[in-house]
């Protein structure tokens, strides 16, 4: 496989009414999984995961046993299993999300899986319940799997700057309330306390996050982003790499766009560069203490 299949081209015009049909989708996945797993700190019990396929919930617990869900971006399929070796499919195809989420209760019923979640969607403008909505029914099967190459090739570059931190370090995961792929970093700090059910217990800890986003509002197309919780004075100024990243002031983060990761003569190692030189910012200015965080800290440091 070549670079660029590896990192396809994700025009946000073009494939926008797909992109609003399935985050609605991975949101109605991720509310079964939310409804029946037990809590974890920051919300790690609600995010999906990126797998050889496409995304899955991982073991949700259920009854005796467990069972999982996943989108399959390779052949384009809805998937159900459980450990009792019983299994349910659909295809993924245009259709409402009314549609899809009477799909799933059908499939899930099916196995015997009995789940209520809130069917209002989260952290999207003027949303209509799952179970009303009609209007968002797109699906291009090219967009959708460009769009899992891409995390399957991003979180690769995320499990290799995770594995230089011996702190505590977040899951590669994909958050469905917003749409992203995010790994974090954290200090072992408390962090001032914010309000707000979801910002409170996601924000406890000082913590420096980076992660992967479609795109849309102040960023027009798909974009990597890095940003430090509290934000440390003159964090803005910050030097980063590579030369094309830079501080997004209406966001309040780094911002380094997905084409020019695309273009880069090693992908890999720029969007690496991106994540290590942004959470070196944050923790430098923040005061973290990186002797105990970042295996051989010490050494670099005395080269310096």
């Amino acid at each position: 496989m070549n670079s660029i299949e590896r990192w396809p081209a994700l025009p946000l015009n073009e494939w926008k009414d797909t992109y609003r049909t399935l985050h609605l989708w991975t949101q109605i996945i991720g509310k079964i999984r939310m409804t029946l797993s037990p809590p974890l700190n920051h919300w790690w019990h609600v995010s999906l995961y990126v797998n050889s396929r496409g995304l899955t919930t991982s073991p949700v617990p259920y009854g005796e046993g467990v069972f999982e869900i996943q989108l399959d971006f390779q052949k384009h399929a809805l998937d159900i299993s459980t450990s009792e070796a019983c299994s349910v499919s659909r295809p993924l195809q245009p259709e409402s999300v009314a549609d899809f989420y009477k799909g799933i209760s059908n499939c899930l019923a099916s196995l015997g899986i009995a789940v209520n979640i809130n069917p209002r969607p989260q952290e999207i403008a003027d949303a209509i319940p799952f179970d009303l909505d009609v209007a968002n029914c797109s699906y291009d099967r090219e967009y959708a799997h460009r769009f899992w190459r891409i995390l399957v090739s991003t979180a690769k570059v995320m499990e290799r700057f995770r594995g230089q931190f011996v702190g505590k370090c977040s899951p590669v995961q994909f958050f469905w309330g917003s749409f992203d792929l995010a790994c974090s970093r954290f200090s072992g700090r408390l962090a001032p306390p914010r309000r707000g059910v979801i910002s409170g217990p996601a924000y406890s800890h000082e913590v420096c996050s980076a992660g992967f986003w479609p795109g849309g509002g102040a960023v027009d197309g798909p974009a990597y982003y890095a940003y430090s919780v509290p934000k440390p004075a003159g964090l803005e100024d910050a030097q980063v790499r590579p030369e094309k990243a830079g501080w997004n002031s209406q966001l309040s983060e780094f911002i380094l766009m997905y084409e020019d990761v695309r273009n880069a003569l090693a992908p890999e190692e720029a969007l690496l560069s991106f994540f290590q030189s942004t959470y070196e910012a944050g923790a430098r200015l923040g005061k973290w203490d990186r002797g105990a965080l970042e295996p051989g800290y010490a050494s670099r440091a005395d080269q310096v």
